[in-house]
């Protein structure tokens, strides 16, 4: 294996400025983001927001009218072939040779990354153990379910054990079992040292494994941070929602002089209730109604989570 092209770099992924436009539209709209080496590092936006584009500029797959990128410490422009040896990329439409057997797939793209000989044989057989196929192996791939080629997909992209690897939508059309193999073999690929950079439309994946998040839309990142700090940042309620066994008007009455209580309204005899952040008046709220000999049939507190901070920054679900 060739060494690192620098050690001890904090920043492994720097972008800056970067435009990218299509007839004259601004696709990237002067993106700038760092990415810290060893974290998995999720990137979120509804369909259209740029982030295919995004993956690509910063894989060099596409050119950009203007900004920089660089990778490892490294300006692309000038070091791409550098570069490329130290990245994997798994593309979201899967890249093998379907007449080809597992292992023959695996070596060639090995080959591709500069592999030759024992340690060629080594890493590819390494590959295929760590994604669940080494058994599988002289398989035609033509006979592979979707999660196998999947897998196999995966297998390609980290033969040469990349520091940095790049995933958009590994796991679309794959069976629960293939994606947890995925996410599981994600993790252990991190704890060993690789840094992801992840996309999905699965919001409970990018929960399950991103140390960050960016969210993107219209070609811009919009938000930045940890769950807990896009959650902090940018939902300032929840919502409390009670169900009784009768007289929910006169319950409403008792609700509203809360101070805390954003708003109300009832939907099918559930009182919906939006509340501060603060958890301090909910339990006043139940105490209160308990005392005033209301009946509680059901309660239910809605913390806000990533997809809440999704919804409220696009107005948009992360499918539509």
């Amino acid at each position: 294996m060739t060494t690192c092209i620098i050690e001890d770099v904090r920043m492994i992924i720097e972008v800056s400025d970067v435009v990218k436009k299509y007839n004259k539209l601004d696709v990237l709209k002067g993106v700038n983001l760092s990415i810290r080496e060893g974290e998995i590092f999720g990137l979120l936006g509804p369909n259209g927001a740029g982030k295919s584009t995004l993956m690509n500029t910063i894989l060099g797959l596409l050119r950009f009218n203007s900004g920089s990128v660089k990778i490892l410490g490294k300006d692309f422009s000038t070091h791409a072939t550098e570069i490329k040896r130290k990245i994997g990329y798994v593309p979201q439409e899967i890249a093998i040779f379907e007449t080809l057997n597992a292992i023959d797939n695996v070596t060639y793209w090995g080959r591709l990354y500069g592999l030759r000989g024992n340690e060629l044989a080594q890493m590819v057989k390494k590959a295929l153990e760590f994604t669940g196929l080494w058994d599988r192996r002289k398989s035609k791939v033509s006979t592979f379910s979707g999660g196998m080629k999947r897998r196999l997909n995966i297998a390609c992209a980290i033969v040469h054990k990349p520091r940095v690897l790049f995933m958009d939508e590994p796991t679309v059309g794959v069976d629960p079992q293939s994606r947890n193999h995925i996410l599981e073999s994600i993790r252990i690929m991190n704890k060993e040292g690789t840094t992801v950079i992840y996309t999905t439309h699965y919001m409970e994946e990018i929960e399950a494994i991103c140390d960050r998040v960016a969210i993107m839309d219209f070609g811009q990142i919009i938000a930045l941070g940890t769950i807990d700090e896009l959650i902090a940042d940018h939902i300032h309620e929840q919502c409390l929602r009670l169900e009784l066994t009768a007289n929910t008007a006169e319950a409403v009455k008792v609700i509203e002089s809360f101070d805390g209580v954003l708003s109300f309204s009832v939907n099918k005899e559930i009182l919906e209730i939006k509340l501060d952040k603060d958890d301090s008046c909910i339990p006043r709220i139940l105490e209160q109604l308990i005392k005033q000999h209301f009946n509680i049939k059901f309660m239910a507190v809605e913390k806000p989570d990533l997809e809440t901070v999704f919804l409220q920054l696009t107005g948009k679900k992360l499918r539509d």
